[in-house]
């Protein structure tokens, strides 16, 4: 065998040693994240879990570590107490910043609310919308956005402020079962899915969703912390980045998102697949915040007296973290 020209020996040592330094040196980890959901099963939060599951966040170099909260102001509080980097909510918690929680909505996730139904009993004689003038609606809590979208639809259907009445049921859809069991309301306004599955016991249906008379309201919000603005702004680009690749492989994957999304919420596929169908469209194709649903924002929380005096909507939100 031919002997190997020095030079050539020296270039083979050079690239083995740089191996060896190479091997000897630790590995980048990925950007640990800690995400706070304000629910655990709405369907304009739920993409950070899919997103998650399909690996797409670390894709991006995150590492996410999802809490869930009961709640928008639970996790505005654990954005306070420096719990969380990124809160999944709703435009109704940029509220909470214009009080002085330490974050920035960042993300417009979805504009309209699909996912929020009025939903009647199963054997009620009301068919429309027009025939809850005057009824009873039952709501999560006084003061909640369900509260907000009772009183909007009076509003819409030109009843004025007392054309319907809410009452506080509680969340979620055992109170909202036994209340429509029992007829101690004329309807409820909840999760969409949850009247969807109570169409296939027969105990309630869904009379149509708030996105019927509400248009846009920054159903789906997401904020950063001030800390991890001032830590890492980047981290806050690549989380808006995969969130926008996940919502596009949502829309090209029905049958996967629909399988997913039914494991995570507990809800049959087949009530997920009329849900997806139903909200879908509501995804924001590029995060940005729009002028109804600012304007509608800006309304409802003098409405639901969330804040005093007149808001500069501009200072509760930001376009600087969106992809380029």
């Amino acid at each position: 065998m031919a002997l190997l020209h020095y030079g050539s020996r020296a270039a083979i040592a050079a690239i083995a040693l740089a191996f060896a330094v190479a091997a000897s040196l630790p590995a980048f980890a990925d950007e640990t994240l800690t995400v706070g959901k304000a629910s655990p099963t709405s369907d304009a939060l739920i993409p950070v879990n899919v997103g998650d599951q399909l690996g797409i966040f670390k894709k991006h170099g995150l590492d996410l570590k999802i809490t869930e909260f009961g709640g928008g102001s639970k996790m505005a509080q654990a954005m306070a107490a420096g719990a969380i980097d990124i809160g999944d909510g709703a435009g109704t918690e940029m509220a909470f910043i214009a009080k002085g929680a330490p974050m920035i909505a960042v993300c417009e996730s979805t504009a309209p609310a699909p996912f929020l139904g009025v939903g009647v009993p199963w054997d009620s004689p009301i068919k429309t919308l027009a025939e809850l003038k005057g009824k009873v609606i039952g709501v999560s809590s006084n003061g909640s956005f369900s509260d907000w979208s009772g009183h909007e639809l009076a509003r819409a259907q030109g009843w004025g402020p007392n054309g319907v009445t809410t009452v506080a049921i509680g969340g979620g859809p055992v109170p909202s079962l036994a209340a429509l069991r029992t007829h101690q309301v004329d309807a409820v306004i909840g999760n969409t899915a949850q009247f969807l599955a109570f169409e296939e016991t027969k105990d309630g249906r869904l009379l149509a969703p708030v996105s019927s008379y509400e248009g846009n309201v920054a159903s789906g919000a997401i904020f950063a912390s001030n800390q991890l603005i001032a830590k890492n702004p980047d981290a806050i680009r690549a989380f808006l980045a995969a969130w926008m690749e996940t919502i596009d492989y949502m829309k090209a994957h029905k049958a996967e998102t629909v399988k997913i999304e039914s494991a995570l919420n507990h809800f049959s596929e087949s009530v997920m697949s009329r849900e997806y169908d139903l909200t879908i469209g509501m995804f924001t194709k590029d995060c940005r915040f729009d002028a109804e649903s600012l304007a509608t924002l800006k309304r409802s929380f003098s409405e639901m007296r969330l804040v005093e005096g007149e808001l500069d909507m501009a200072k509760l939100y930001t376009d600087a973290y969106l992809p380029k």
